[in-house]
C-alpha cells in the first residue's frame, strides 16, 4: 500500500522546525512560535534542546521526548497518535534540519502514511551552507552523509564518486576527517574540496583548495569542531587537472604518501598520476624526501 494522496481531517500537525548551527541569531521568529506552542517537541537529545529553549526564553516543562536511531522506530506509532488527537507535535535535531543525516526519516514516513499533516518551519542547513560557501559548482550536488566506518561498503562509496559529475557533500568527525581525506584523493584524485569547520560559530573556518593543500592547513594533524565536507564532482574537477601543481603540493602529496607506507617508486607513480606531473620528476623530489637524503 502507497501512501495516502490526502491528509485526514485533523487539527494536529508534525512540524519540522529548523534549529540553529550555533549561532542563536539565526532562529527565526515562526521556529520560536512553533517551540513556543507545540505541545510535544521531539529531539535527539533533550539536554542540548532544553538548552537552546532556555536560551530563547522558552520553557521546555514536560513537552520534552527523546527520538533518536535507536528509539525512532519503536516511537513512529505514538508520534502518529498524537498528530491524529489533533496535538501540535514538533521534531528538532540537535542542529540544522531534521531527518537530514539526523533521525526523524521514519516519523515522519509514518505521519505521511497515516494520511496526516506533516509540515516544516525551513532554516538553518549545515549542507546547504557548506555548499553555499565553498566555491564549488552548486547547480547540481549529491549529499552523501556519513560515510560508512571501513570495509568493502567504504571503499565501494568513494569508488563511485571517481565518476560522479555532482558535487558531493559529506559529513565527518574532525578526528577522521584528514585520514578520510587521504582515502579521497587516493580513489578520485586531488579534487578541488572545500572544508566548512564551525559554521555560524565564532570560529567558523573554511579551508578551500586541492585535496592536498587542505590537508597541509592541519600540519599537527588535529582538528576541531563540526565538520562539512564540499568536493568537486567528475565534471568540475577540470580547472583543477589543468592546473599545474607547484613543487610544495608535490612534495606534501608525495610525504603524505612515504609517511603512509608507499615506497619511493609507488609515491611517485601515485603521485605523478594525481596532480599530473612527470612521473621521473616526481621520483626524484620523492627520493629528496628519504629520511638521510641531503637537503
Amino acid at each position: 500500500m502507497g501512501s495516502r494522496t490526502h491528509e485526514a481531517p485533523s487539527s494536529g500537525a508534525l512540524t519540522l522546525v529548523a534549529t540553529p548551527l550555533g549561532n542563536l541569531g539565526d532562529v527565526s521568529d515562526r521556529a520560536r512560535t512553533t517551540l513556543a506552542t507545540a505541545d510535544t517537541i521531539y529531539c535527539e537529545d533533550t539536554r542540548r534542546t532544553r538548552v537552546l529553549l532556555a536560551a530563547l526564553g522558552i520553557g521546555g516543562g514536560g513537552r520534552l521526548r527523546s527520538l533518536h536511531q535507536h528509539n525512532e522506530a519503536a516511537l513512529a506509532a505514538g508520534v502518529v497518535e498524537e498528530v491524529a488527537a489533533g496535538r501540535q507535535v514538533a521534531l528538532v535535531c540537535d542542529a540544522g534540519t531534521p531527518t537530514i543525516s539526523d533521525p526523524g526519516r521514519r516519523a515522519v514516513g509514518a505521519v505521511v502514511d497515516a494520511g496526516l499533516r506533516v509540515t516544516t518551519v525551513p532554516g538553518p542547513s549545515a549542507v546547504v551552507a557548506a555548499l553555499s560557501v565553498s566555491g564549488l559548482d552548486t547547480d547540481r550536488f549529491v549529499m552523501e552523509g556519513f560515510l560508512p566506518r571501513r570495509g568493502p561498503e567504504r571503499r565501494a562509496r568513494l569508488a563511485a564518486w571517481r565518476s560522479e559529475p555532482r558535487t558531493i557533500v559529506f559529513y565527518e568527525s574532525p578526528q577522521r576527517l584528514l585520514a578520510t581525506l587521504r582515502e579521497v584523493r587516493e580513489a578520485v584524485g586531488d579534487r578541488r574540496t572545500a572544508i566548512a569547520r564551525e559554521l555560524t560559530k565564532i570560529h567558523e573556518e573554511v579551508v578551500r583548495g586541492s585535496v592536498t593543500e587542505v590537508l597541509a592547513h592541519w600540519p599537527d594533524g588535529e582538528v576541531r569542531g563540526e565538520v562539512v565536507v564540499v568536493v568537486a564532482g567528475a565534471a568540475g574537477s577540470d580547472l583543477a587537472a589543468s592546473a599545474t601543481p607547484d613543487a610544495a603540493t608535490v612534495r606534501a602529496a608525495l610525504a603524505a604518501r612515504l609517511a603512509a607506507g608507499d615506497s619511493v617508486r609507488d609515491a611517485a607513480a601515485r603521485v605523478a598520476a594525481e596532480l599530473g606531473v612527470g612521473r621521473h620528476d616526481a621520483y626524484e623530489a620523492a627520493l629528496a624526501l628519504r629520511p638521510g637524503s641531503p637537503p
